[in-house]
């Protein structure tokens, strides 16, 4: 049932904007002067957006999205170039900073939608390949450009390669090229390609979508699953698939969708 008794979480920060629309978080990147490119910073205030949305009642499904020409240019390089003045263990806590976001966008309980109306470019691509789905326009670029600057992409290729596995991680990351939006939606790293003027409305439609019919619970132990089934062998993912599929017969959501089913009644989740 919908909990619409609590009022929304809104946030605004120096680099983030979280707000919700009709059960929908938004999560905005603002930093649109430098093309939203990712400092320790605004990894802060990213991660401190995710919680806030995923703490909040009022937010079913989040939509990640950003303001300026450019989704997100990835690593702020000024703020990489400060970073070579740091020691090993100085560069260890930046680099563990950036994976905790990563892995706390993977294993949100919550779906979250990148929202790319722009350029997505080594950490920026890996932030719209971390969600669960992704649109964006014909316009837009895709790639991870790291090795052409001597740097690796290392954190985003543990999870491109569960996405879109090795032969296609591999001709993405080791060659650094960019390629067109139908290329990444080919290659499994996007799912919708729309016309510009039609991505909001299309987004937040899936969004609603998602909301109106599917369950809370049933989307967010399916999501926990899908990450964790991976790392098991055979055996151990179908005796965790079979406890799942038990507990999850006695949920109370799981009755009601059923007796509605039964019944031939509309529900409205």
């Amino acid at each position: 049932m919908t909990d619409t008794t609590q009022p929304s979480v809104t946030q605004t920060m120096d680099f983030v904007h979280y707000e919700v629309k009709e059960r929908v978080g938004y999560i905005t990147l603002t930093r649109s002067e430098k093309r939203n490119a990712l400092n320790a910073e605004m990894v802060t205030e990213l991660k401190r957006a995710f919680a806030a949305a995923e703490d909040d009642e009022t937010c079913k499904v989040i939509v990640l999205r950003a303001e300026g020409k450019v989704f997100c240019a990835g690593a702020d390089l000024e703020y990489l170039q400060r970073l070579q003045q740091y020691d090993y263990h100085d560069n260890l806590a930046d680099s563990t900073h950036l994976m905790e976001l990563f892995r706390q966008i993977y294993t949100l309980k919550k779906v979250v939608i990148a929202q790319v109306h722009g350029h997505a470019i080594a950490g920026g691509c890996g932030l719209a390949a971390i969600c669960d789905f992704t649109f964006t326009v014909p316009e837009a670029k895709f790639g991870y450009t790291e090795v052409k600057i001597g740097f690796i992409p290392a954190i985003v290729k543990v999870f491109l390669l569960r996405k879109i596995g090795e032969a296609r991680a591999k001709q993405l990351l080791l060659t650094g090229d960019l390629i067109s939006a139908e290329e990444a939606q080919t290659y499994g790293l996007v799912n919708y390609v729309v016309p510009a003027e039609e991505l909001e409305s299309k987004v937040f439609d899936f969004a609603q979508k998602l909301c109106r019919e599917n369950s809370r619970q049933s989307m967010e132990v399916t999501k926990e699953m899908i990450a964790r089934v991976q790392e098991m062998s055979l055996e151990d993912g179908l005796q965790y698939a079979a406890e799942m599929n038990a507990v999850a017969r006695g949920s109370e959501d799981c009755q009601r969708g059923i007796d509605a089913f039964l019944n031939k009644q509309a529900l409205t989740w």
